[in-house]
């Protein structure tokens, strides 16, 4: 059965209790104007909720009582024994109905013509009793089955005309089998209760994981068994208890899906486009708070992506596309995550337009401009002003907006990025965690205070000692950075961010029995490095709001207390990341800390390496994904080249030596490789040694005429042959085939 018949189900039961109580309180004061109004509104819902849903049966039955509601609550008519038990019989009427409509998924074939008319003649006669028998109540079982209709005390008049015409009431055994006389199940089965309630339970079991975890953490300190052993059932409930707690804040993603369909015509209309709205995985669930934080951004998108990705019926044909645009909403688990989808089949961002526009506002240099890459240019559009809507609407046009819904999305600690192809659509994928209310975290430690980083944040942990402090640690243009493996990564020290310490960076290096620890994490797809004192154990934690006099501060997302009852401050990644100038407020590494600094035009990250019998290559570090070495044993053949097994896909290997004309080296018995991307495909290139990865000026000199893949350089004192990675790629894919079913 259908979630939002299973859910009008429940309701409306609940609602004709109500109304089953409020009749007969009517009865004794007909005067009562508020009674009256919550009747007709209880009736009026009822009725439109099955008219949406189709059950026209159970709508014109609920009809002709809000008819007849409506006059007494507008003092056209008088309410009357007759009148009380012919609504009552409307309420039983209506509530075998709904035990049908649960049975069968049909409101069944009774249309209840004898109450229909008696109602009806009740509204035409001003609720005056009939003069002749008629039925007040038209259900084969109503009059003897319902208690609701022995409870109204009809007159002696009305009571008779009941007894004639009600048939004898069936066994109990025959009643208690019956849809028609049944109290629902869907209305048993569940409770509705208030969401203040379910936040005061959420609290409480917060303090119940902060009680277990202090007693299980004494038990460990004493090393006593016995008291081990008596904690664990309790560690146990505890946990189970949790996860019920947590499973009733969830709500399906579909509670807000279920608006978008409006949404999109509404807007579609407004804008004269036909488009049609696909969803998926409107099941998949999410704490209620995340639930509500969400809304309004995918509300913003939606409309988006119809207003300016969609194109109108007559630019689509004329592309060859159908007239009618598909926008598609897309929701799943993934890892402790939630991943939505906002996907459209229209024109796609106009990568150049993007830039353009943010040139403009200056919002970017002419630098930074020309070495963006794709994932760059679309972060753009989150911008605080930033719009290339040609006219402003009532749908968009005005620059606000996009950065709210970055803004939002983060604030549950989530993540936003765009995906688009011009000519073809646009995908803007969103990920959010499951609850922010308890989370796993890393406690580390600063000046001998403890933080908690929020695991979600968090992608690997270094530790460097004695030598490889000064060996990897380097300061690029006054900022600390770190070489780990081919990436520069920016380094905050938390001390001296929070102004516990200073100089941490000399101090560090200056000292050769340093240990530095460093936590390695991600702020909106960008990595930094987070040098710690210490780095503890992980824990389960209850997040706390934070004070109101440290609100103001960036750094900090919230506050818990720790199983031995000292309190920790929560860091905001994002925050500290921008605080400390290792990542802009548009998301991405500030230009002093990049490893492509787009200040300096002539400063150049490469990889340095060397394949084959001449001279040494230089590519640009981010041009390669990973540096892999792989045992010669393992080299397979498929389709007549050299493959190997790599992260559960297929991976192909080219010798570069090779393909660039040289005479390979031997190779022994290990592979180097250097990983590459070409669009969606993944290839490896076989090369001799890693020489090196550098930061430095880079002179070019005039392209090599016999062959223009390569640019000669020289980089200090140093000659290297710069390789244009991307046409080489390009050149493989298409030498490959790998584009037409090629490896990915």
């Amino acid at each position: 059965m259908d979630e939002i018949v299973k859910e009008f189900i429940a309701e409306s039961s609940e609602n004709l209790d109500r109304m089953d109580r409020e009749l007969v309180d009517l009865e004794k004061d007909p005067t009562s104007g508020n009674l009256l109004a919550s009747i007709f509104r209880t009736i009026h819902t009822i009725k439109g909720t099955a008219g949406f849903l189709n059950f026209d049966k159970l709508g014109a039955v609920a009809h002709v009582g809000e008819n007849l509601l409506g006059a007494l609550r507008d003092g056209k008519i008088a309410l009357t024994p007759a009148g009380a038990t012919a609504l009552l019989g409307m309420i039983d009427a209506i509530r075998q109905m709904l035990a049908t409509i649960e049975a069968t998924e049909t409101d069944g074939e009774n249309n209840y013509e004898e109450l229909v008319a008696e109602l009806s003649r009740l509204l035409r006669d001003g609720g005056a009793p009939a003069e002749t028998s008629t039925p007040v109540a038209a259900m084969p079982t109503a009059a003897v089955a319902s208690p609701t209709l022995q409870a109204a005390k009809p007159s002696a008049s009305v009571a008779q005309h009941a007894a004639a015409n009600t048939p004898k009431p069936p066994t109990q055994e025959a009643a208690a089998s019956s849809p028609e006389t049944r109290t629902t199940e869907v209305s048993e089965s569940s409770v509705r209760v208030d969401v203040n309630v379910l936040d005061e339970l959420m609290n409480l079991v917060g303090e119940l994981v902060l009680a277990r975890n202090r007693i299980l953490q004494c038990a460990l300190s004493k090393n006593d068994q016995e008291f081990l052993k008596t904690a664990q059932p309790l560690n146990m409930i505890t946990t189970n208890l949790r996860k019920r707690v947590m499973k009733a804040r969830m709500q399906p993603v579909s509670n807000v899906f279920g608006k978008f369909p409006r949404v999109v015509r509404d807007v579609a209309l407004s804008c004269g486009k036909q488009v049609e709205i696909i969803v998926e995985g409107g099941e998949t669930e999410l704490d209620r708070t995340i639930i509500e934080a969400i809304k309004d951004p995918l509300t913003h998108l939606v409309r988006n992506s119809v207003d300016h990705g969609i194109e109108t019926p007559e630019v689509r044909m004329a592309k060859g596309k159908p007239a009618k645009g598909a926008l598609k909403l897309k929701a799943l688990h993934e890892s402790g995550y939630v991943t939505i989808e906002i996907a459209d089949d229209g024109g796609g961002i106009n990568r150049e337009a993007v830039k353009k526009k943010a040139l403009e506002k200056n919002l970017i240099s002419a630098g930074q401009a020309a070495r963006m890459s794709d994932r760059e240019v679309f972060k753009l559009i989150f911008l605080p002003g930033f719009s290339t809507a040609a006219k402003i609407t009532n749908v968009s046009g005005r620059g606000v907006g996009m950065d709210v819904v970055r803004t939002n999305i983060e604030k549950v600690n989530g993540t936003v990025e765009v995906d688009s192809t011009e000519g073809e659509g646009t995908r803007i994928k969103i990920k959010i965690p499951l609850t922010l209310t308890i989370i796993p975290v890393l406690m580390v430690k600063s000046a001998g205070e403890r933080f908690a980083i929020p695991q979600v944040n968090l992608l690997e942990l270094v530790r460097l000692r004695g030598n490889e402090v000064s060996e990897s640690i380097e300061m690029l243009h006054n900022s600390p950075v770190c070489r780990l493996r081919n990436y520069l990564l920016p380094l905050v020290f938390l001390g001296a961010e929070l102004g516990q310490c200073h100089n941490a960076v000399e101090v560090m290096r200056n000292n050769p029995e340093a240990e530095v620890n460093i936590a390695v994490l991600h702020a909106d797809n960008n990595q930094f490095g987070l040098v710690v004192d210490a780095i503890e154990d992980t824990e389960e934690i209850v997040v706390k709001p934070i004070d109101d006099d440290l609100r103001d501060l960036s750094v900090f997302a919230g506050t818990t207390i720790r199983g031995n009852g000292e309190v920790a401050l929560i860091l905001d990644v994002m925050g500290l990341g921008q605080r400390a100038h290792a990542v802009s407020a548009s998301g991405q590494l500030d230009d002093e800390t990049s490893n492509e600094n787009t200040q300096q035009d002539d400063i150049r990250s490469l990889l340095l390496f060397k394949a084959g019998d001449e001279g040494a290559f230089g590519v640009p570090a981010d041009a390669v994904v990973r540096l892999e070495k792989f045992p010669a044993s393992s080299l397979e053949r498929s389709a007549q080249q050299d493959v190997v097994r790599y992260r559960g896909e297929v991976l192909r290997l080219v010798n570069f030596a090779t393909v660039m004309g040289r005479s390979p080296l031997n190779n022994g018995s290990e592979l180097q490789v250097l990983v590459c991307e070409h669009e969606k495909w993944r290839i490896g290139l076989i090369i001799d040694e890693i020489l090196d990865v550098v930061r430095e000026k880079v002179v070019l000199q005039e392209k090599a005429l016999s062959d223009p893949r390569l640019s000669p350089a020289i980089l200090g004192d140093r000659v290297v042959d710069l390789l244009d990675m991307q046409s080489m790629l390009a050149e493989l894919a298409t030498s490959h085939q790998m584009a037409a079913g090629g490896i990915q």
